[in-house]
């Protein structure tokens, strides 16, 4: 019977000896980021002797999602992944070493402002004792303490102007260092708080478990989710008013505030929002019933709890269980690295969003500083045309319609706009699919000349007993091309709409089968005008109404 004890305690002990468990040096190799977080993926390659192994990732966010966590890998060693594990580990210090020098720093300044305070109350100490020096020698001569001698008396006056005058200047040169260390003091306290949202003094370790069947190598790719990152898009339009077109820039914002800086990671912008979740809402019975506070808690309490049961079951923890026997290294992109102004990301566009591939690796420190990084760069047909409401203001404004026709779909987002090189005006984008037209505002253009003048307003009474009033109204336009080239002005103009049948209003010019006002009143012209060429334009129009009603809105 020891016989297979023995073997059993000796196969046991085997077992021991070929698990191991070792720390992996690994590096954040991919970032895919999100409008709120982020998914980060690390790399490591380990040489693997066969059996059971523990691959430690340490020093990792403790904001990590650990439902999130991700597991894949290739190598030479035909291991497989057993399981993941995460772990939250609490220290006594920062990890975070950004943090941790800002925290050092106001440390310093807390110690040199009690510097500060200690030398401010020694002048303290310094003016009460001048103060009753001051008093004894302005004091009125006793008995025991007679009036000084004159020499004596002036001696010591100086003596007290004299030191009174150190203590002022070095109290405002003391007043001048605590301000300006405060201020110092408030930079870095600032800072801190923008760094501190990715997490305390804890970080997480997550552990890897894989089985190998033979000695060899294997790389591998842990990913997961982080908080305090995002991107918005930004862009700069450059119009070029002699060839008609327009050079999109495409740009990304990216911060981030994850407690890791990603350093020469291959970045990808997605559009996605995986906040909304990934399928529609659920309509609930909406039902009325007597108020019962308990029964209306209760209710609450059982949706809250189907809630996050839902949402736990759609972030379950990915891992490859598969055997893996390819040799070679990751697939990861090969990225061709192009100059700044002209790289283009690579889009993939899925069934409900797209992801930008930036072309050259990117490297973004976790401060939220914005980080600026090129998406695409375009050049776009563009129609110009001048649109002018001249009773509003006397000026055209020229805009671009502009189609575009790259594959990227445009965000929402600022945008600089530049026309012939020179910035005219900041305006915002709204979202534009690929193919679907969109306007560039581009600011006023003195080439085009606008004016708009009041030539009468006429009252005359109506009606057999001048029970009545009629107001004519008559306005000109002028607009005038001083460009060298032939442009499309767009003009609008508007006359009164009347909401009482006692009101009403007539359209003497321009005639309607030109002209026809909309339901809301407005008029618009669209004239083509060579070089130089001057149209003038009529808006004339009546308002006839009875004395018996009072008019609102007449000018």
């Amino acid at each position: 019977m020891k016989t297979p004890r023995l073997l059993l305690a000796l196969g046991l002990l085997s077992a021991f000896l070929r698990l191991s468990a070792a720390p992996v040096d690994s590096r954040i190799s991919a970032v895919t980021v999100y409008q709120d977080r982020a998914v980060v993926t690390r790399t490591a390659t380990v040489q693997l002797s066969g059996g059971t192994a523990e691959l430690i990732f340490a020093h990792l966010p403790q904001a990590l999602n650990e439902q999130s966590l991700q597991v894949s890998g290739k190598g030479t060693a035909q291991a497989s992944i057993l399981d993941v594990s995460a772990k939250q580990t609490y220290v006594d210090y920062t990890p975070d070493a950004r943090v941790k020098e800002l925290e050092d720093q106001l440390k310093a300044f807390a110690k040199q402002m009690r510097g500060y305070d200690d030398r401010a109350n020694l002048l303290n100490t310094q003016q009460a004792m001048l103060d009753r020096m001051e008093a004894a020698l302005f004091a009125l001569p006793t008995k025991d303490v007679p009036r000084p001698e004159l020499n004596q008396f002036t001696t010591s006056l100086n003596f007290l102007i004299e030191q009174k005058s150190k203590l002022v200047t070095e109290r405002a040169t003391l007043d001048e260092q605590r301000e300006e260390l405060q201020n110092r003091a408030n930079t870095v306290q600032a800072q801190l708080q923008e760094l501190r949202g990715a997490g305390g003094k804890a970080f997480k370790t997550v552990t890897v478990r894989v089985a190998a069947a033979q000695a060899g190598s294997l790389e591998v790719a842990l990913s997961y989710t982080v908080p305090g990152a995002s991107w918005v898009p930004s862009y700069d339009a450059r119009v070029a008013s002699s060839e008609r077109t327009v050079q999109l820039d495409y740009f990304g914002i990216v911060r981030q505030g994850t407690g890791e800086d990603w350093k020469d990671v291959a970045l990808t912008l997605s559009t996605a929002r995986p906040s909304l979740g990934g399928a529609a809402p659920v309509l609930s019975v909406w039902q009325l019933d007597l108020y019962n506070p308990i029964a209306l808690r209760e209710q609450a309490e059982r949706s809250r709890r189907n809630d996050m049961m839902m949402a736990k079951a759609a972030a379950a923890p990915s891992v490859n269980m598969q055997t893996l026997t390819t040799n070679g290294v990751g697939n990861e992109a090969d990225f061709e690295l192009k100059d700044a102004r002209y790289s283009s990301a690579t889009i993939e566009a899925g069934a409900t969003s797209a992801s930008f591939k930036i072309a050259v690796s990117s490297s973004i420190p976790s401060d939220n500083s914005p980080q600026k990084v090129p998406v695409t760069s375009a050049a776009l047909k563009a129609v110009p045309e001048y649109l002018t409401v001249p009773k509003r203001q006397t000026a055209a404004f020229l805009t671009s319609k502009v189609v575009n026709s790259s594959e990227f779909p445009l965000l929402a987002g600022a945008m600089n706009v530049f026309l012939d090189g020179t910035f005219v005006a900041t305006s915002g984008l709204r979202t534009v699919m690929s193919g679907e037209k969109f306007d560039l505002a581009l600011g006023v253009d003195d080439g085009i000349a606008i004016k708009h003048k009041r030539v009468q307003k006429f009252t005359e009474d109506t009606g057999l007993t001048n029970s009545g009033k009629r107001i004519t109204y008559e306005y000109l336009i002028t607009v005038q091309n001083n460009k060298k080239t032939m442009e499309r002005v767009i003009v609008a103009d508007q006359v009164p709409l009347s909401r009482n049948e006692k009101i009403v209003v007539k359209l003497l010019s321009p005639d309607a089968k030109d002209v026809k006002p909309t339901d809301e009143g407005t008029l618009k012209w669209t004239l083509d005008l060579k070089p130089g060429e001057k149209r003038e334009l009529t808006v004339k129009f009546t308002v006839e109404y009875d004395n018996t009603v009072n008019v609102a809105g007449l000018e």
